[in-house]
């Protein structure tokens, strides 16, 4: 997980410890975030998209549209192409299979999961496969330090790991374009010369990680779904603890391969890669894929294909049903208001294949991008996009001043910086070792983190600059801001939402297209709803009852054992995660 996908960080290991950081950071110490900043708000508000939070603390309706679109977005040019992508490579070498014969036949197992079934389906089969992950990436990590003789020796053969073809094709190539990096085996690097530098690891992660764990639609969609606040917090800390797993289960057998795959893992020559992967910039994505396939014997072979694709099915059935969520609720019912849910739900299931015939049209600019490393394409489009969401989410908790201007223009100005810097690299090229980019300095010089940092500074200084420019939200609308800030997440009082009065103009007639008496369905009809879930509603709450369930569902309270349990595992799971900055800082 991460601002990269799983799967992302899984083909890409050979990156050196260059995800270690993130693995760490992202989840160990943004989970804290999650927990206590995040989810009180969430589930005290009670919504069910993170941008019906903007709404209900802004009121108006562009930063909800705005925000929509965006997600939708980033879903095409992050989430599902480098999902299908990384999962292509596995399939393509395991079957041997053209690389968009391979994305077909992943796409053909998830629309199973996903069209069969909504989020409860994505809840049970990610539970089932999280266990067979770990089992099956345990297993291949045993057997990859069994194969270099243990930790010690790993750490000195990686060193030597030197590819064999380094002359030809008529270039001059530099030793640093084939030899490890001297700082490989550590996360903090140096500021300028370094891959990750230190300061975009420290500060420019986070800001990334704030994006994804704290505002992200699957993330914040599964912790709304939890039984109480007890169960919510738990499952952020177990997910925080599972986060520091892949640096030995990913991570480290990423770098083995490169060790016993030195010539296709770390190929130099643009000849020599075609040769070995069909790629002519590199073949480091396929270093986990070349571990599991040459390393296991023919049973694990089979359980860790399983795994892969699990792995994968599990990320993308859960980016299908949030987009799917975002489309139907933030911007199909702002088209055809009175929908009934079957057609919410048939429309949200079309809009998915329209992200996936996207997704895969991405799929080629994926392939070359930072270098063809998929782990730094994930992580430059997530500091191009991210930061600005995080600045906003951050400032609407804990700054009652932010009004509605300020939080849409410090989007917009972040907006603009951040498609500047991607479209000038997808123009020039990220360039590579043997063959530096075009892009102007001024633009691309700067580290993708760096520029992360930078962009989400300048997204808080215009959202506060605005906000204290304009006018704030009036006094007789602050009792609307209750449990919507973190100084009045605690609060019992009635809020009247500031979008109450657009919500009762869209109310103003609350049928549907299918009020009208149901005609009697035919066998074909209950089969075809049996299968894509559409079952018939039940009858509609009194507003008594929906009085009684949404108090149930925005109850934040905690029994005070189970509280000091989750608080107790928290302070744990950060000094653990110390302990790993210290241990490979």
């Amino acid at each position: 997980m991460g601002t990269a996908p799983p799967t992302a960080s899984a083909s890409t290991a050979s990156s050196e410890l260059s995800s270690l950081s993130e693995n760490i950071n992202n989840a160990a110490d943004i989970s804290v975030i999650v927990i206590y900043f995040v989810v009180v708000i969430a589930v005290g508000v009670w919504v069910v998209t993170t941008t019906e939070y903007l709404r209900k603390r802004f009121g108006g309706q562009r930063l909800q549209i705005y925000l929509s679109v965006l997600y939708l977005f980033i879903c095409v040019i992050l989430r599902i192409s480098a999902n299908i992508f990384s999962g292509a490579i596995f399939i393509k070498l395991a079957f041997g299979l053209d690389l968009y014969l391979s994305i077909f036949v992943l796409l053909a197992i998830t629309a199973v999961f996903t069209i069969t079934g909504g989020l409860a389906s994505v809840i049970y089969t990610d539970t089932l496969q999280a266990v067979i992950m770990l089992a099956g990436s345990f297993i291949l990590m045993v057997f990859a330090f069994i194969e270099v003789g243990g930790y010690e020796n790993f750490t000195e053969k990686y060193m030597n790991a030197i590819p064999s073809v380094i002359e030809g094709d008529n270039l001059t190539i530099s030793p640093s374009c084939y030899t490890p990096r001297p700082d490989s085996f550590h996360i903090f690097r140096d500021a300028v010369t370094g891959d990750i530098p230190w300061p975009g690891t420290v500060f420019g992660m986070v800001t990334t990680a704030m994006w994804y764990w704290c505002t992200d639609q699957v993330i914040v969609q599964r912790c709304i779904c939890g039984k109480n606040m007890s169960h919510v917090k738990a499952a952020c800390i177990v997910c925080g603890y599972l986060k520091l797993l892949p640096i030995f289960f990913m991570v480290m057998p990423g770098m083995i391969s490169r060790i016993l795959y030195t010539d296709m893992v770390a190929c130099v020559l643009p000849s020599e890669c075609v040769k070995q992967c069909g790629v002519d910039i590199g073949c480091t994505n396929y270093a986990y894929p070349m571990l599991v396939l040459k390393l296991m014997p023919m049973g694990l072979r089979g359980l860790m294909l399983s795994v892969m694709v699990a792995s994968l099915i599990s990320s993308l059935t859960s980016i299908f049903n949030s987009a799917s969520t975002l489309f139907t609720l933030d911007l199909y019912t702002k088209m055809r208001k009175k929908a009934s849910e079957r057609k919410l739900l048939i429309a949200g299931r079309l809009f998915v294949t329209v992200l996936i015939v996207t997704s895969i049209l991405w799929v080629p600019i994926v392939q070359v991008s930072q270098g063809g490393q998929l782990i730094h394409y994930t992580e430059s489009i997530s500091s191009y996009l991210g930061p600005p969401i995080a600045a906003v989410f951050l400032l609407a908790i804990f700054c009652k001043r932010v009004n509605e201007q300020g939080a849409f223009w410090g989007l917009m100005v972040g907006l603009v910086m951040g498609l500047i810097r991607m479209i000038a690299e997808f123009s020039y090229g990220t360039g590579s070792c043997l063959a530096a980019s075009n892009c102007p300095k001024i633009i691309c010089g700067v580290h993708y983190l760096y520029y992360g940092i930078i962009l989400f500074s300048v997204s808080v200084l215009v959202i506060l600059g605005i906000s204290f420019l304009t006018k704030p939200i009036p006094d007789v609308h602050m009792s609307d801001l209750y449990r919507l800030c973190w100084t009045l997440r605690n609060s019992e009082e009635e809020r009247i939402d500031l979008d109450a009065e657009e919500k009762r103009d869209e109310g103003a007639d609350d049928g549907t297209e299918d009020d009208q008496t149901e005609k009697p369905r035919g066998c074909l009809k209950k089969t075809y709803d049996l299968f894509c879930s559409l079952q018939k509603t039940g009858p509609k709450l009194t507003k008594e009852e929906e009085e009684v369930l949404k108090k149930k569902l925005t109850d934040t309270s905690e029994e005070p054992l189970w509280r000091s349990v989750v608080n107790t595992n928290v302070i744990v799971l950060l000094a653990v995660a110390v302990f790993f900055y210290g241990y490979f800082g």
